[in-house]
């Protein structure tokens, strides 16, 4: 095995694709600190949609999206939840 692929280049070069963007944190919506130390709770991290121990890719860019490392973490392997629909309203009185 050739070691950890996250410190390849072709994982590099994703991240500083995604970074480039600037984009808010996909989990909660709020900006990222781009500029903050990478072990900062507010920093970015590249997170997955569709987490790696779920059969996500590495370095599919439609996989990767933006977040702070507080909510990658807090995320964990789950994938986020679909927002809540709106009740059913009863067709007629009841």
């Amino acid at each position: 095995m050739a070691g950890n692929p996250r410190n390849g280049r072709p994982y590099r070069r994703l991240c500083a694709w995604l970074r480039a963007q600037r984009l808010p944190c996909w989990l909660c919506g709020h900006e990222i600190g781009y500029q903050l130390d990478a072990r900062h709770p507010l920093s970015f991290t590249l997170d997955h949609e569709i987490p790696l121990s779920r059969g996500g890719d590495l370095l599919d860019r439609a996989n990767a999206r933006p977040a702070h490392r507080r909510c990658n973490s807090s995320k964990g392997n789950r994938t986020p939840r679909a927002p809540k629909a709106a009740p059913q309203r009863a067709s007629r009185r009841w």
